[in-house]
């Protein structure tokens, strides 16, 4: 309860930057980290809120110190710093991630984004895809979750950045209900 009343209070402050009204619900956690284990290496995390997916990757076994949190808000930044200690708060904007030498160098086995995309400009969207793609190693995957009938993400702009999605299924069990989409490089 106390995640959510600090969460709707972020929405309230600044409701287009915080793109829901509530923390994401355990269920769509797990459903997001379901492919990502220990082997799967260093995780980037767009968006991450009050840190409802980073508690679920760490129940996965991934270390603390293994994730990088990349988020905005600055309320938010701040506490994920408390409840994540070991991990790396990047306090920026996602659409920047090319511009920061720590994390080029495709080492990222996944990127998380708690990010609404449909909600940001076209060009917006396309830096952030490219600055994660640009973080991941070969067969990473960047996992999005949306609240829509379909991809968050334009096929077109999948398309001119070689790039398919797949859903890989979606709960109820959320405020509201969602489904989870997992971005890849097309293969050769």
């Amino acid at each position: 309860m106390k995640n959510a009343m600090f969460f709707l209070s972020q929405w309230m402050a600044a409701p287009l930057r915080t793109a829901a009204v509530a923390p994401s619900s355990r269920t769509l956690a797990r459903l997001m980290t379901q492919d990502i284990t220990p082997q799967t290496g260093p995780v980037i995390e767009l968006g991450p809120g009050t840190g409802v997916f980073t508690a679920a990757l760490c129940e996965r076994g991934i270390r603390e110190g293994s994730l990088t949190l990349v988020e905005l808000n600055p309320k938010f930044a701040e506490l994920l710093r408390r409840r994540f200690p070991a991990a790396r708060v990047l306090q920026m904007n996602a659409a920047d991630l090319r511009t920061i030498p720590v994390l080029s160098g495709n080492c990222a086995g996944a990127v998380l984004s708690g990010l609404g995309l449909p909600s940001l400009p076209t060009r917006q969207v396309v830096d952030i895809l490219r600055g994660s793609f640009q973080c991941l190693r070969p067969g990473g995957a960047f996992y999005q979750f949306t609240y829509g009938p379909r991809c968050p993400i334009a096929s077109n702009i999948l398309g001119r950045l070689g790039l398919e999605a797949e859903r890989v299924g979606g709960t109820l069990f959320n405020l509201p209900p969602a489904s989870v989409y997992r971005i890849t490089r097309q293969a050769a």
